[in-house]
């Protein structure tokens, strides 16, 4: 049974400042989300590359609290996101204050679907949250 669906889209650019400051990543994003880039060099040649992939998974998040159907109330951003399963399809994870709060709510069985893109200027993310025998 389908508990609640979610659908965001962020703009690219947006994270443009976040990737160069890094605070605003560590606050948002959890530590297996975030691409360290020590030398600025190379930061210049990949900023495209990471602000696309900040911008997707912030929309993920963000579908993801929509189809909770609790905003971020109850959520902390760096206790869950988006890892890629060794075919490459991105999937959640959850730290423990997230998982509790998604079976509080949503019991035992819940599984949340996600499907990210990003093409040049926006990032978009549809997530569905089953529930029940799956």
């Amino acid at each position: 049974m389908i508990f609640g669906i979610g659908c965001d889209i962020a703009k690219v650019s947006r994270f443009e400042k976040w990737v160069r400051n890094g605070e605003m990543i560590h606050r948002f994003f959890n530590e297996c989300e975030i691409i360290e880039i020590e030398d600025k060099s190379i930061l210049e040649k990949r900023i495209n590359f990471l602000c696309e992939h900040y911008a997707a998974r912030f929309a993920a998040k963000e579908a993801f609290a929509k189809a909770l159907g609790t905003g971020f109330t109850g959520l902390e951003l760096s206790d869950f996101g988006i890892k890629n399963n060794e075919n490459g399809k991105p999937e959640f994870f959850f730290g423990q204050k997230t998982a509790d709060n998604i079976k509080k709510l949503c019991g035992t069985n819940a599984r949340a679907q996600v499907s990210i893109s990003h093409e040049k200027e926006f990032a978009v993310s549809f997530v569905v949250i089953e529930t029940g025998d799956l």
